[in-house]
This record gives structure tokens, sequence and C-alpha cells, in this order.
């Protein structure tokens, strides 16, 4: 029998990375577990000007923490699961899947636009193949252009032109006011300072006043999950997008700790593993493995446990949102693994192998594109 002792856990560095593995060590603690989080710097947060699909299947945010593991350093690793390769070391299991956090997208706008409500033509940003595409597929005629960086930064280039404009607006307003000192008719713009209006903002807010703006986006695309985790949530409006039209990526919302088979990798199953949210990924990523689109295409797939049954979702689409091919279907808990590669089998039989292919020979050719999936988000 293993002896307790402090589990060291990887992470990333990320402050959403070690907000969300603080969730894990905070669960673990529960069950009386000391636990030591060990940041670990990977391929993916050292390539910072990269789109991530030109890295391929290796893992970017991934590998180095589980090759810690493998070597015996660590006892486990914190994902995001959206982040890991549905291929995974024969001697690595995926210990524990806790419970899910929300698993949908939020568009996210300066003054609470709906993405119905967006003008056309409007600038929506995202790092994500399959965002674009259902972007587009709901709304044509929108520029959807690419956007990396942690929420923080995400956030703050979407704010920054709005609140820049309004800096310089109450700067100049200043200096009339100063200009008309004395003057009993002069009617100040506005009712605060310039430096009493900073003071009021947000830590976010005051550092979207400092950044250089490259592209004004009138929204961005984030994982809620990670909006709500990074504790930003509270700080700007967003809508929260329906899962039917934008299907989520595999996994998205949920976390992982990885493990080399054996005791110790039981043991942290038996005190954190939310087997719903095991259910539901492993239908989501047995779906993605089967159709082979990995980071290189544009699919989402949703799994939800209904009773006996788990629903699951699938869309797979072109680039451009022009061609999809979908489907859900209801598929047993207790075979729903197999069920799931036999979903995706029939999936591909019905075209959606062709738009992965073409999606493949289009990453191929093509530099310019975005990255499926954030890759995620608290780079």
């Amino acid at each position: 029998m293993r002896t307790r002792g402090t589990l060291r856990l990887a992470t990333r560095g990320s402050a959403l990375a070690r907000r969300q593995a603080s969730l894990v060590q905070e669960a673990l603690e529960d069950r009386r577990y000391e636990v030591e989080l060990v940041t670990v710097e990977t391929t993916g947060d050292q390539i910072r000007d990269e789109l991530i699909h030109r890295l391929g299947k290796t893992g970017a945010f991934v590998r180095e923490l589980d090759e810690r593991v493998l070597e015996g350093d660590l006892d486990g690793a914190i994902h995001s699961m959206k982040d890991m390769p549905t291929e995974q070391p024969e001697e690595l299991v995926t210990a524990a899947v806790p419970e899910r956090g929300r698993p949908g997208d939020a568009l996210v706008t300066p003054d609470g636009t709906t993405l119905e409500e967006l003008p056309a033509g409007a600038i929506v940003g995202t790092s994500s193949l399959r965002r674009r595409a259902q972007l587009l597929s709901e709304r044509d005629d929108l520029t959807v252009e690419p956007l990396r960086g942690n929420v923080d930064t995400r956030l703050e280039k979407l704010l920054a032109p709005a609140l820049q404009e309004e800096h310089q607006e109450r700067s100049e307003a200043d200096k009339e006011r100063k200009g008309n000192t004395g003057n009993d008719d002069f009617e100040a713009e506005y009712d605060r300072t310039t430096d009493e209006w900073f003071d009021d903002l947000s830590e976010l807010e005051k550092g979207a006043l400092g950044r250089e703006v490259d592209t004004e986006y009138d929204a961005i695309v984030l994982a809620q999950a990670g909006l709500e985790r990074s504790g930003l949530a509270h700080y700007v409006d967003y809508q929260e997008l329906p899962t039917s039209t934008f299907v989520p990526a595999p996994g998205q919302g949920a976390l992982a700790v990885t493990a080399r088979d054996g005791e110790t990798a039981r043991d942290i199953q038996t005190a954190i593993d939310y087997p719903r949210s095991r259910v539901e990924t492993t239908v989501e990523r047995t779906v993605l493995a089967e159709l082979g689109g990995g980071c290189i295409a544009p699919i989402g797939i949703y799994a939800v446990v209904q009773g006996e049954h788990v629903h699951a979702t699938v869309s797979v689409f072109d680039r451009d949102g022009e061609e999809s091919v979908a489907g859900s279907r209801d598929l047993p808990v207790e075979t729903h693994a197999e069920a799931a590669r036999e979903f995706a089998r029939d999936l591909a039989d019905r075209g959606a192998a062709e738009l992965i292919e073409a999606a493949r020979d289009d990453a191929e050719s093509d530099d310019d594109g975005v990255s499926e999936e954030d890759k995620p988000e608290g780079k």
C-alpha cells in the first residue's frame, strides 16, 4: 500500500492554469492529501507568437508536464482537458476528471451587444478554427480575426479602444476645465477629473488603457469556464452562446489529472474523480479520436449524461462555416465508448471525413490560419 505523502502535481504557469490547478489542489486537500503544485513551462508557453495549429499534434501545452510525470519527477499533472492529445503513452492514465465547469463559449462585447445585434462587418476575435466556422455559419457577414493571449490580455485588447478614447476625451475636458477656472458660466463635460475616473477603474480596465491596439475588436469569443475561473466574468458583459449551435470543443470546461498507471493514480481517482464528467468527456474524446480531426479541423463535440444514455452532439465544419456535417445521438451509458466510436464512424461516412481531410490540406498549405482551441485562454 502506498504511504501517503505530499502529491507533487505539475501545472502550467499562467494565471488561469494555476487557478485551475488550485481547484484540484483544494479538492485533494479536502480528502486529507498534502499537495504541492510545481510550475512547468511548456513549448506552447515558449512559442508566444505562433498560432498553435502549426505545432501539429505534439501536445504543445501538455507534453512537458507529462514527461516530468513519466520520468518520476512528479506524481501527476493537471491539464485543461481540451488541450490533451487523444493519444497518450501506455504508462500514463487519466487518473481523475473532476466535476466539469461550464462547457460553452461566451461572446464578450464592451457594451453587452449580443451576436444577433452586432452590425454587419463587425470584427470578432478568436484563435479557434471551430469558433470561427461556427460564427461564420451563423453570421457570414462578420469579420473574424485571430486573437491570442491569456484571458486578461484578450479582454484588454477588446476594451482598450473605447477606454483609450474616453481617457483622451476626459484629458481634453480637464484642460478645458482648468482653462475656465473662475468662469461661472462654464459647464464641465464630466463631473469627475480624469484622475478620479482612473482611480475607479478595475485592474483589467487599467491594463487596457496601457495596451497598444493593433486590431479593434467589436467582440471576442472565450470559453465560459476560463472566463469564470479567471475571476474576470463580473467585469465584462457577455452572452452565453448556445451549445446547440456553438457546440463546444471536446473536453471544454473539464480538467484532468494524469499520472503513471498504478496506486497513486487509483488514489487520485478515488479522491476526486467525478464519474459523470468522466463519461461525458470520454465520449467527446472518443469521437474526436475516431474522426481524427485533432487541432486542424473545426469540430465541436458535446456530450451530456441523461439517465441511462449520453446525449452526444457533433458538428464538423469547413474552415469558412459554409459546409457542415452534424448529428446527435443517444448513446447507452454502459457501452458509451464503443457507441461513441460507432457514432463517429457514421458521421465520417456522411461526409465528416472529407471535411476533416480538406481542413488538413488547408492547414498544410496555409500558414495564416487560426488555431483550434485557444490552447488554452490561460496562456
